[in-house]
C-alpha cells in the first residue's frame, strides 16, 4: 500500500475535524509513519494513535515528551500544538524567558493573505477596531441564547435556564454593547453578564454559592472546570486564527493586555454557551476531570464550534472592513 504523508493529509477542512486532546504522563513519537502516544502500564508500553487528519489541537500536559519527527508531523497536518500544566492550565510553550508564547502553529507560508489583508484594512482605526468588538460581542450572545434555550442535552441533564431571565439579561447586554464608547465600555459590559451567568448557571445546575477565582487561586470543582474548559476553547481560537491567516497580535477586544489577545476573542464567541453550563453540571454531578473534558469536546464538536468561530471572524473581517474611518488611526 502506497504511503500517505503527513502533508497530504489536509483534505479535512480545520472546521470540520473532530478531534482534540489532552495528553499527559506519555510519550509522542512517530511509529511506523503514525503520529502515537505512549503510555506505561507495568513492564508493558501500550501505543495509541493521533489520527492528525482529523485533530485540530493536542495540548500536552505534565509528564510528557514529543520527539522532533512528531512535532513535524503534526505541523504538516497543520494541528495546532500547546504545552500546558496539570489539567490543561496554565498555557504556555517556549522558554521560560518567553511564557507568552501560548501555541506552536505549522509554519506553513502558504495560507490565504484575503483575511488579513481585510483585517489589517481596518485594525489602525479605533473606531472601526471597536466596530469588529462590538461585532463580535454581539455574535456571542446570539450563540448563548439559541445553545442555553434550545439544547435539549442542556435541559436532559438538568440544566434548565429560565428563558425569559436569560432574553432579559442578553437584550439588555445587547444595548450596553451598541451603547459602548470604547473598548473598556466592552469588557465592563462583558465581566457584568458573565457575573449574571455565573449566578444563573449555578441555580440551573444547584451547584450552590459560586465565586469567580482567579486561575489556580481555587480548588473547588466549578472554577477548575472553568478554567480548563477555557483553555480547550483558547485551542480552537487559536486554530481559526491559524487557518484563516490571522495574527495573534491584531486583537480587538483583549489587545492591551495580551499579545495573543485575538485568541481571547475568538475564543469567547463560545465560552458562555458551551463551557461555562458543563462546568457547573459536571462540577454539580462530581464528574471527574476526564469525564468534564470530554463532555466540552463533544459539545464543542457537536455545536460546530470552530465553523462558527471561522464564519464569524470572515464575517467581521468583511464587513468592518468595508466601513470608512471616522478618525486616524
Amino acid at each position: 500500500m502506497e504511503s500517505i504523508g503527513s502533508g497530504d493529509l489536509k483534505t479535512i477542512l480545520h472546521s470540520r475535524r473532530a478531534n482534540m486532546y489532552y495528553l499527559e504522563h506519555c510519550r509522542v513519537l512517530v511509529n511506523g509513519g503514525r503520529v502515537e502516544y505512549v503510555t506505561e502500564r507495568g513492564k508493558e508500553s501500550l501505543y495509541w494513535n493521533i489520527p492528525i487528519a482529523n485533530t485540530t489541537t493536542v495540548m500536552l500536559g505534565t509528564g510528557t515528551s514529543i520527539t522532533q519527527a512528531a512535532v513535524r508531523e503534526l505541523a504538516r497536518a497543520g494541528v495546532m500544538l500547546g504545552f500546558c500544566g496539570g489539567g490543561g492550565t496554565p498555557l504556555f510553550a517556549g522558554t521560560e524567558q518567553c511564557l507568552e508564547v501560548a501555541w506552536l502553529p505549522g509554519q506553513s507560508e502558504y495560507r490565504p493573505t484575503e483575511y488579513l489583508q481585510q483585517w489589517v484594512r481596518f485594525w489602525f482605526h479605533d473606531n472601526l477596531r471597536l466596530a469588529a468588538a462590538r461585532s463580535f460581542q454581539l455574535a456571542r450572545l446570539d450563540r448563548l441564547g439559541s445553545h442555553c434555550t434550545c439544547s435539549r442535552r442542556l435541559k436532559d441533564q438538568g440544566f434548565d435556564v429560565p428563558g425569559d431571565e436569560l432574553a432579559a439579561l442578553i437584550q439588555a447586554s445587547q444595548s450596553a454593547i451598541a451603547a459602548a464608547a470604547d473598548v473598556t465600555a466592552l469588557l465592563t459590559e462583558e465581566g457584568r453578564l458573565t457575573r449574571q451567568l455565573y449566578r444563573l448557571a449555578s441555580q440551573a445546575s444547584r451547584y450552590g454559592e459560586f465565586t469567580r477565582a482567579k486561575r489556580g487561586e481555587s480548588h473547588d470543582a466549578a472554577n477548575q472546570f472553568l478554567d480548563h474548559g477555557n483553555y480547550l476553547a483558547y485551542g480552537l481560537g487559536a486554530t481559526a486564527a491559524w487557518v484563516l491567516g490571522l495574527p495573534h497580535a491584531l486583537a480587538v477586544l483583549h489587545g492591551k493586555t495580551r499579545r495573543g489577545g485575538l485568541v481571547f476573542d475568538i475564543a469567547d464567541l463560545v465560552k458562555d454557551a458551551i463551557i461555562l453550563p458543563q462546568a457547573f453540571l459536571s462540577a454539580a454531578k462530581g464528574h471527574s476531570e476526564q469525564e468534564f473534558r470530554q463532555a466540552c469536546i463533544e459539545n464543542l464538536t457537536r455545536t460546530e464550534a470552530l465553523d462558527f468561530m471561522i464564519d464569524t471572524v470572515k464575517l467581521t473581517a468583511a464587513t468592518v472592513s468595508r466601513m470608512v474611518p471616522t478618525q486616524p488611526g
